[in-house]
């Protein structure tokens, strides 16, 4: 067998979004598997290129690009920057994320990492148990734009102008806002009275009163977004667009500095590749754990014959669980900013997952506690958002960023309109608190100054012969990592088409708490009764938002699913 090579160097449309739970108060409550809808006709396969996002304006934005001309990344660009005027819960210039970029032809992958950092002026015990996660306190330095910026300059057709304009035009001029976004609005609106200035931005007319049919402007961020698209990412980082930060972040107590933003900078890095049954997987480093945990947890279950054992055994789903337990214990144990941390290579070797896929007893569930004892056990949000694109020529992007929480700090730069990031609430703020309930303290992933905090997200881009086969990423915390492998086991071992693949009812479990969540628990009620004879605790919950395109080896049309979890738009031509 090949070896990995390794570089170490939702809520529903229609609905409100509401507060995430953390995974330690998984609910009984049932999740219906969702069935087909009128309006749910599969996208046309484009043959020139294609977007497929969470929002319909920002997938168009992208669409318009590749049609005047720019390739996957100046799409992406563009689509990222729409997205943080369309899709405010998630999409942002106030946080951070990386982009998986396959330029094709014999030009190598590459990962723009733009993950946000500690400010200079954290410490790994800044934060006590009464902090909350809706404060200055908790804004790392934003990363977005100078990621943006990064991919743009080294991958990028069009004018930097040109892919950020249709973003000022859409926050200048406004947008028609559909039913899921109004409702979006309102529960931010509605729920943050404490927060004037997103109350004032978000609100219409400073209420949560939006219906499907209004216009939603956003002056002020339209300028921030000219500034940005005249003067370059230094408007942000250096120019009078830091100084508004800067003043927002002294008003309110907030860390960041402007030799914070001046410093910050984006990182090109090799991404993660592995190997699965004869297709090539890329993903991104750390500091995010989406690669290594990803290609891990497929060299593990290489060891099974999961097509004979059949998608929806209790064997199949028994050995998931297992293997996602196992990965994210090394998780917590291994993995963090690679710039502080020194992360073994054995993770990503198909030696050491035989040897995990030996310990999995095929009849029994595996104590988590079991698995690292050498931690003494004590007594991440999901919106994010992710967007795959593929152009003519087969460049594919798969990024996928962030705010942390919905609508992140909550807190709306005075005078600038966009939303700031509460992501330092992703390192582990208790040093050597490890508990059943789903905290982690190891020492990893501990505060420090400049540092950037583990993440979860995982854009992927599967390969087979030089070509692209998949494009596919997720929000969710730490599910992220656990829905893209569903998604790229349903299309490569059980042969789905990408609608199906991404419909699929999907498994969670993250070490600790030491609970399962499926989406299939009705529909699968008889494998879910033998998990639990097998002692496996089983509750339900919905998961992930994994909008991906599919390439069709033998015509190599496009196929796109938007995740039907939530709003989307495939947009080809």
């Amino acid at each position: 067998m090949r070896r990995f090579g390794v570089s170490i160097g939702a809520r529903r449309p229609g609905k409100a979004i509401l507060p995430v739970l953390a995974l330690a108060a998984f609910t009984a409550t049932c999740f219906t598997l969702l069935g087909s809808r009128a309006d749910d006709k599969p996208a046309a396969p484009a043959k020139h290129g294609m977007v497929v996002a969470v929002s319909p304006p920002g997938a168009e934005v992208g669409r318009a690009i590749l049609l005047k001309g720019g390739n996957a990344v100046d799409a992406a660009v563009a689509t990222a920057f729409a997205m943080a005027v369309t899709y405010p819960a998630a999409g942002n210039i106030g946080g951070g994320g990386f982009m998986v970029i396959f330029p094709g032809g014999d030009a190598r992958p590459v990962v723009i990492d733009y993950r946000e950092m500690a400010p200079g002026a954290a410490t790994k015990t800044m934060f006590k148990k009464s902090d909350g996660l809706y404060t200055a306190k908790v804004v790392g330095v934003p990363g977005t734009v100078r990621g943006l910026a990064l991919a743009h300059a080294k991958f990028g057709k069009l004018a930097w102008k040109d892919v950020v304009t249709p973003a000022v035009k859409l926050a200048e001029d406004g947008f028609v806002i559909d039913n899921a976004l109004a409702n979006s609005l309102n529960y931010a609106v509605g729920s943050s009275s404490e927060f004037a200035e997103l109350v004032r931005v978000l609100g219409k007319d400073g209420k949560a009163d939006w219906q499907a049919g209004d216009k939603l402007l956003q002056k002020d961020l339209g300028t921030t977004l000219r500034h940005i698209a005249e003067d370059g990412p230094n408007a942000f980082y250096t120019g009078p667009i830091a100084d508004q930060i800067v003043a927002e972040m002294k008003s309110s107590n907030g860390l960041i500095t402007k030799n914070d933003l001046a410093n910050y900078k984006a990182n090109e890095r090799t991404p993660i590749h592995g190997t699965y049954r004869g297709y090539d997987v890329y993903g991104p480093p750390p500091p995010s754990s989406g690669g290594i945990c990803l290609v891990e947890m497929l060299n593990i279950l290489e060891n099974f014959d999961l097509k004979k054992m059949g998608r929806w055994s209790p064997e199949t789903l028994h050995v998931l669980i297992e293997t996602m337990r196992r990965v994210y214990c090394d998780r917590a144990l291994y993995l963090g900013d690679q710039d502080f941390v020194k992360i073994p290579e054995r993770l990503t070797t198909k030696e050491y997952a035989k040897k995990q896929a030996d310990s999995i007893d095929l009849k029994q569930a595996t104590k988590s506690e079991d698995l690292a004892k050498e931690i003494k056990i004590s007594g991440e949000s999901d919106n994010t958002t992710h967007f795959s694109i593929i152009d003519s020529d087969g460049m594919a992007v798969s990024n996928t960023y962030t705010l942390e929480r919905s609508y992140g700090s909550h807190i709306v730069v005075k005078g600038a309109g966009f939303l700031l990031n509460n992501e330092m609430m992703d390192f582990n703020w208790f040093p050597g608190l490890t508990d059943r309930g789903g905290k982690i303290g190891t020492e990893p992933n501990q505060i420090a100054p400049t540092k950037r905090m583990l993440s979860s997200q995982t854009p992927t881009i599967v390969a087979k012969g030089g070509k692209v086969v998949l494009v596919t990423g997720s929000p969710g915390s730490r599910t992220i990592i656990n829905t893209v492998l569903q998604v790229v086991v349903n299309v490569i071992d059980f042969d789905m088409d990408i609608r199906a693949a991404v419909d699929a009812p999907r498994l969670h479990h993250q070490w600790f708490p030491d609970s399962t969540s499926f989406e299939g628990t009705s529909t699968y009620a008889a494998a879910v009764k033998k998990l639990t004879e097998m002692g496996h605790c089983v509750s339900s919950r919905s998961q992930g938002d994994a909008h991906s395109i599919w390439v069709d080896p033998k015509t190599g049309a496009y196929h796109g699913a938007e995740d039907r979890r939530i709003d989307g738009k495939v947009a080809g031509y």
